[in-house]
């Protein structure tokens, strides 16, 4: 058996789809040719309008035609001026009742009216319902049946006006919505920026604290091997492989970074140096030449991983800054636990390179720009604290921060 082919008709969806996206080109086609769509009202209402006056002979009929297109005609323009054109179409329609006797423009004068009310101001749309009002009682008086013709035009006119304002307050809804949609991308957008150029300064921070310091410590390691190379060649290798340690270690750092910024942390992913980490931090900075001492003072009590941070990037941000500028000076950390703070302060009896005599505004020589001490001051603000660092009286260098810690820190 030959079997025949079977037209498989959309599924509902798809025809509802086609459907919406129909009348969406539609009203965008409106919306691109107002003039175009008015035109076309008038030709459609036109149509209506003429039938009634084929029952008219002669000198009349052309008379009524001509006032209906009078009548009609002005709609073309009636989103320029919404009320003139409809005093206007108004008082055409007065002549053209009293002159021909047919009524044939009352919706083109709801047409009107609906306009007044949806671009026009309260005034103007009250006085426009109140002459389509008087216009409904002028045709009922001359009705056979007075009242329900009344009735009737007197809800039209109503009907006419409600929808108009009913347009007006939607399209201004419509525009408040857009305009707070646009409000709200701007701001998401901001904030977007501001979140990014946080991360980047935090990425700038810890970079700078991984790289400066290890590059700090290998430079002055790779100058001691130097020194000593002649004198004492095994020194010197053993110096060299300390310099190839802390470059592993600032390599394991740098890709332990970069993970964390290429994929979401996870629990132990990327552990952060800790105070625990202190005292590996001072043996490194005592084998680049730095002699250090740590003392702590206090019942040292826990504190959150980022204070902890906060802490041993100020440490090694200050040491490194000795190491760069006070070659041959010696350096002490003091650490101080208090009932609701932590300070840690950090001297060295080094002198500044070119800094001839203290000043106020020399807190930033010892980091090339300030950067170092920039960060300090970021990670002590999160926590309410503050960073001073600057020349010491004697001589050398100082850096202070006390960090509050309350119980829910």
């Amino acid at each position: 058996m030959t079997g025949q082919p079977r037209t498989t008709p959309l599924p509902v969806p798809t025809r509802a789809r086609g459907v919406r996206a129909t009348g969406t080109t539609l009203m965008a086609m409106i919306r691109r040719h107002p003039r175009l769509t008015d035109a076309a009202l008038a030709a459609v209402l036109l149509v209506v309008s003429l039938p009634p006056v084929s029952t008219v002979t002669g000198h009349d009929r052309a008379l009524s035609v001509t006032l209906i297109v009078a009548v009609l005609l002005p709609l073309v323009w009636r989103r320029r001026a919404p009320f003139l054109i409809f005093a206007i179409m108004a008082g055409l329609a007065v002549v053209q009742f009293f002159t021909a006797r047919q009524p044939a423009a009352d919706l083109a004068l709801l047409v009107a009216l609906y306009t007044v009310a949806a671009c026009e101001p309260g005034r103007r749309v009250l006085l426009a319902a109140a002459l389509a009002e008087a216009g409904a009682v002028l045709v009922a008086t001359h009705a056979r049946d007075p009242l329900p013709v009344w009735a009737l035009l007197s809800g039209l006119v109503v009907a006419a006006a409600l929808l108009g304002y009913y347009a007006r307050t939607r399209r201004a809804y419509l525009a408040a919505l857009h305009d707070r949609a646009e409000r709200l991308e701007r701001e998401r957008d901001q904030q977007a920026q501001l979140a990014a150029a946080a991360e980047r300064v935090r990425i700038a921070r810890e970079v700078h604290d991984i790289v400066a310091h290890n590059i700090a410590v290998m430079i002055a390691l790779a100058d001691g091997a130097g020194y000593t190379a002649e004198a004492n060649p095994a020194q010197a290798a053993s110096i060299m492989g300390q310099v190839s340690a802390t470059g592993r270690s600032a390599l394991t750092e740098m890709r332990r970074l970069l993970g964390v910024l290429r994929e979401p942390a996870a629990p132990g992913h990327a552990p952060q140096p800790s105070l625990d980490d202190v005292d590996e931090l001072i043996a490194g900075v005592r084998a680049a030449g730095l002699p250090t001492r740590l003392t702590v003072t206090g019942e040292p009590f826990p504190l959150p991983p980022s204070a902890q941070l906060a802490l041993y990037r100020t440490v090694q941000e200050a040491l490194t800054n000795t190491l760069k500028h006070a070659p041959g000076a010696k350096a002490e950390v003091r650490l101080a636990y208090r009932p609701g703070e932590v300070e840690l302060e950090i001297t060295d009896d080094g002198r500044p390179a070119a800094v001839p005599q203290p000043q106020p505004r020399l807190a930033a020589t010892r980091d090339g720009g300030g950067h170092g001490i920039a960060g300090m001051r970021e990670r002590a603000a999160v926590f309410g604290g503050q960073v001073s660092a600057g020349p010491r009286a004697g001589g050398g260098w100082q850096v202070r921060t006390v960090l509050p810690v309350t119980e829910d820190a």
